[in-house]
């Protein structure tokens, strides 16, 4: 098992940034742009990690092909990393288990975790967030971020969360997607015209991860606004 990873995340929950400190010979994987500073001696080195077909499972995950890998190999070093929207960022340690994120929610891992896309079929259809969910699995440290504050659950029995607060889940618990019972009776008018609908339904015992914000209602409220060409 690899070590575990010396971290402080600072300015939580609004604009959290991850702050690593890393010992001779560490290692820490990162998606691009994520770094907002470094030590001088740090080695970072961009490409794919875990062969083509895992880069090409994390692009279907929402995320980029692309892992930065930062080395202290020239000694003790630090490492800033911020999220490429404003919210939280949690640390999750990985002993043997799976961990599966929503799409844009990988930040890093540390050496021994290894992160790739895990097909869901219809039942990876979060609101739209598409079909593919991010699966991280081994033994290590992962850090991955959300839009607002970040709450954690602990799910004993059954749970019922709209699907586009969902952060991330323990493989322990098992889900599937629905509606809401209030829809069943009403059609697909109250599921288009109300805002509610899709929900996942968790059960079994484990944690779950949720944010404080979904991006969707912002966009929409936002449209409201757009500057409109007028035709003379």
């Amino acid at each position: 098992m690899s070590e575990s990873l010396q971290f402080d995340i600072q300015c939580r929950p609004d604009f959290s940034l991850l702050q690593l400190s890393l010992k001779p010979g560490q290692k820490v994987f990162a998606e691009p742009s994520a770094m907002a500073s470094m030590s001088p001696s740090l080695t970072m080195k961009a490409g794919l990690k875990g062969g083509m077909l895992k880069s090409l499972g994390r692009m279907l995950g929402g995320e980029s092909m692309v892992v930065n890998t930062f080395t202290a190999d020239r000694g003790a070093a630090e490492l800033t990393l911020a999220p490429g929207h404003s919210g939280d960022t949690q640390h999750y340690r990985l002993t043997g288990g799976t961990l599966y994120l929503q799409r844009g929610a990988y930040l890093a891992n540390s050496d021994g975790v290894e992160v790739t896309g895990s097909w869901q079929g219809a039942k990876g259809f979060f609101s739209g967030e598409g079909l593919v969910l991010l699966k991280a699995s081994g033994n290590g440290d992962i850090f991955f971020n959300s839009y607002g504050a970040i709450l954690e659950i602990d799910v004993v029995g059954d749970y019922v969360v709209d699907s586009g607060y969902i952060v991330a889940f323990e493989d322990t618990l098992r889900y599937e997607i629905g509606t809401l019972p209030g829809l069943r009776a009403g059609g697909f008018k109250r599921l288009f015209f109300s805002g509610e609908g899709l929900v996942c339904r968790f059960s079994g015992q484990g944690r779950l991860w949720v944010q404080t914000r979904y991006v969707s209602p912002l966009l929409s409220w936002i449209h409201a606004f757009r500057p409109v060409k007028k035709n003379n």
